[in-house]
């Protein structure tokens, strides 16, 4: 990724965090939908009851899978619309992959919900549909970051991160992490796969993160786009940990996986600021990238030199 410049468009950047967002909500109607058990309510697909555009009956489950459906439809053709917007008003050759990257994580995604719900949610399926749905969203919050003023205006000013291992190596790891947490996780919740090894990860999980935020906040506390998303990250970390020990009890310490409210809530809501976690991730990784990734000596806007 190299930093091109090219001009600040409000519109482009408001209907980019509209995207972010509408997206996050689909998580939290996907999380809603697993919860309650309700992934088979509606059998076929793409149709809903063998119509297209007809609401089906809205009663017990439906209401969940046939919103998630919804409401990811419309995220869909919003994310047609930043992808040739992107295509056309972006001067980045970078952004305009991008968003077409985000336009076929987008159509894999969808796939991937019809093959599930056609195959009668098989654990794999349905575990790779929630980790492509996350990844969609990290895409959609850094083209949001992208497409901002202060990324698209203000230069970049690089500083030497002197630390072992480089804060940069703790933000991938941090990523891969994650991104493991959330398998572990999609496989416990569509029961193909034990609690154990899930709540296991989440004692590295913890560890990683915390390395990650603290350095973060100690190698660059001058750096405001580095130490807010990290300061984020560890906050985020806090609530999820607490969330993830009120699933556990609600889900496999009291009450097995009957659904329930508390253990609705709980579960919903841990899973859903597990992505929140991994696209925080992602904004630190390349915010520190764009920093404070020098790893020898070269030459800054000011014509200054910065020592490895």
């Amino acid at each position: 990724m190299k930093f091109e410049s090219t001009p600040y468009n409000p519109w482009h950047h408001r209907v980019a965090v509209f995207v972010a967002f509408l997206t996050f909500v689909v998580i939290v109607a996907g999380a809603l939908v697993t919860s309650e058990d309700a992934g088979l309510s509606v059998p076929d697909w793409p149709t809903s009851y063998g119509h297209i555009l007809r609401l089906p009956p809205w009663v017990g489950g439906i209401v969940y899978e046939h919103s998630h459906r919804m409401i990811a439809s419309v995220t869909g053709i919003l994310t047609i619309v930043i992808a040739f917007w992107t295509l056309f008003s972006d001067r980045r050759r970078w952004m305009k992959y991008l968003g077409f990257a985000a336009l076929a994580t987008i159509v894999i995604q969808g796939i991937l919900g019809g093959v599930t719900v056609l195959n009668f949610l098989p654990p794999a399926i349905s575990t790779a549909h929630s980790a492509v749905g996350q990844t969609f969203f990290c895409i959609a919050v850094l083209i949001a970051v992208f497409t901002g003023r202060r990324w698209v205006e203000e230069a970049p000013s690089p500083i030497a991160d002197n630390g072992h291992p480089k804060v940069l190596v703790l933000c991938l790891y941090t990523i891969a992490i994650l991104y493991l947490q959330l398998v572990l996780g999609g496989m416990f919740r569509h029961r193909g796969m034990s609690w154990w090894p899930h709540v296991v990860n989440a004692v590295a999980v913890a560890l990683i993160l915390t390395w990650t935020s603290v350095r973060a906040l100690i190698s660059f506390p001058r750096i405001e786009a580095i130490r807010r998303p990290a300061a984020l990250l560890l906050f985020t970390l806090m609530i999820q940990l607490l969330l993830g020990f009120a699933a556990f009890l609600t889900r496999v310490a009291w009450v097995g996986t009957q659904a329930n409210n508390p253990m609705v809530i709980s579960t919903v809501a841990h899973t859903s600021v597990g992505a929140l976690l991994l696209a925080i991730s992602f904004v630190l990784t390349i915010q520190v990238w764009r920093h404070a990734a020098v790893t020898r000596t070269q030459e800054v806007p000011e014509g200054r030199t910065i020592p490895a």
